[in-house]
Formats: structure tokens, sequence, C-alpha cells
């Protein structure tokens, strides 16, 4: 089968495609014929420091959405030619860079029906963080106020639609260009934060989801109720600032999105009934992934992007 590795760490440049032979599914693992493969910011950040991956040669991609082409032992929840989709392995290898990959039955769900490969393979990792964010850490519930930072990127566009799903109030910050598509997909307040400074004019937030990074988290805490909470998503922010700083007048956590086959089940039914739609800026084919990473870490895709295999 043909998979795109890298055998050194650095640029998009180092994306290769490869010949090498199809992985076979062990127990409790199926083989996938891979239709559709998500690019996310972990891939590009993997790419260029080995992340939890370490040394090359591996096969990124974590976001994966095909056919069932053959089960392993003691597989009992799908049959050959299923639709699945899913996020197998995170944070470790999983290869959805690739014709073939194999996952664990478990870490993957069934793709509802009028989900097309490349909208389901545009779903897992962004809208898992999402849900294992607001839903699992914070227990948004009806009438609660979520301000979300970046809620115009991969992940905050989902988690957009996910707080409004539970009927929440979402206060959505992004960039000047974007403040209309933030009204469009439910956001209630939408905050243009090149003009407005969110501490001085948001109050009484039961839930920040900080999807920026850096001072944005310890810059948020004014606007949160006493009892409120705001999780961090960025890995590389140190949130020992902020937790002191909020001096246990609000919970701060940060988060790291794993592998959730009842999750993606309850996204996939969310997604069949149009309240949780990816919005996929381009799409490639597997051979021009390097080009997907390009236009990633340039921070102008406006979406999610998607690699289209076979």
């Amino acid at each position: 089968m043909q998979a795109m590795r890298q055998e050194r760490l650095g640029g998009p440049e180092v994306l290769r495609p490869v010949t090498v032979p199809r992985p076979e599914p062990r127990a409790t693992e199926v083989l996938v014929r891979v239709r559709a493969a998500g690019v996310n910011p972990v891939d590009w950040k993997t790419r260029s420091t080995g992340g939890q991956l370490g040394r090359p040669p591996f096969v990124l991609g974590w976001d994966v959405a095909g056919t069932v082409e053959a089960l392993g032992p003691g597989v009992t929840r799908f049959a050959v030619g299923d639709r699945v989709f899913g996020m197998p392995a995170f944070p470790f290898e999983a290869g959805c860079y690739a014709e073939y990959v194999t996952a664990r039955s478990r870490e993957l769900a069934a793709v509802p029906e009028g989900l097309g490969d490349i909208e389901a393979a545009a779903l897992p990792l962004s809208s898992l963080i999402a849900w294992q964010s607001l839903i699992d850490t914070a227990a948004v519930a009806e009438g609660q106020r979520v301000l979300i930072h970046a809620a115009a990127g991969g992940v905050g566009h989902l988690a957009v639609q996910i707080a409004r799903s539970r009927g929440a109030y979402v206060i959505g910050t992004d960039g000047p260009q974007h403040q209309e598509y933030l009204s469009s997909i439910g956001v209630d307040e939408p905050v243009d934060y090149t003009r407005q400074d969110v501490a001085e004019t948001v109050r009484d937030v039961d839930v920040v989801l900080d999807l920026v990074g850096g001072r944005t988290g310890l810059a948020s805490l004014p606007v949160l109720r006493d009892g409120g909470i705001l999780i961090s998503v960025p890995s590389a922010t140190d949130i020992t600032p902020a937790r002191e700083a909020a001096g246990g007048r609000v919970r701060v956590t940060g988060i790291f999105v794993e592998p959730d086959r009842l999750a993606l089940e309850d996204i996939a039914g969310m997604a069949a009934r149009r309240l949780l739609t990816p919005r996929v800026a381009r799409t490639f084919s597997l051979h021009e992934v390097a080009r997907a990473h390009e236009l990633g870490e340039s921070g102008k895709a406006g979406g999610k992007m998607v690699l289209v295999v076979g």
C-alpha cells in the first residue's frame, strides 16, 4: 500500500511517499480502507518535533474515515463493508496518512447515513477535544454562559455547535474576518478580539474554553463567575500561572484528548441530525499532504483540511 512516511524531523518536505506492506488486524482490531484522513495542528507539530512519537520513521495522521476491509479475532461491533470513522491510538502512532490502517474496533464509530467520508474525517480529533472539554470536563448545561476563544477555528467551530446543542449561551472570540461566520453557526455574542478587550466587556461566564494558549487563559480569569472553570487545550501552555492567580476561586485545568467511541457515537448522532457540521476548507490527495501542512502552518486554512485517499 501507499503511505506518506517521514524518515527525519523537519518541514513539510520530509513527508515522502513509500510503498509498505498492508497491515493485518490483530485481536480486537479492524482493517480500514482509508477514504479520507483529517489534517490537524498536532500533525505538523509532531512532524517537526517528534511529539509523543519520538524519532522517525513514522507515519502521521489520526483522523480517519473509511470502510472496514477485514476483522481481527474477537471483533463483534462491525462487519466487512461498514463505514467507520475515528481517532485511533492517539497520541501514539496510528498512521492514517495511508491507504489502509488498523484500529481497535472500540476506537471507531459507524458513519451515519448522509455524512460523507470527507466530513466524517474532519470530525474525530477536533470534535472529541470539544466534547471532552465541554461535556465530560465542564458538564455544560442549559442556560450557562460559555466563552470560546478562537471560536472559528478547527476545534472552536465544533465547540460552539456542541455548546449550543446543550442550550448554552455562547460567546466566541476571533478576528474581524470571522465575525459573520460566528453568527452563522450560532454564537450569541461574537467578539472581535482585535477591537474588544474580553476582560472588560464579558462577565459572569461559567466556562472558558481556551483554544489559543499563552496568556489568553490567564487574561480570561476575571470573566469567570465564582466556581467557574477554565479549560486550556494547547498542550504547550503552562497553566500554573493561571491556577495560582485563580486562587481557588475557579477551577483551572488542561486537557489531553483520547480515543472515545461513546463520545464519537454521540457526535455521529449530532452530525446525522445536522446539529454538528464540520467546516471543511480544503481537500488534498494523499500525495499532496505536504501542501496541506504548509497551508495549515500559515494559519490561512480557514477550516478543516482533509486528505482524499484513493
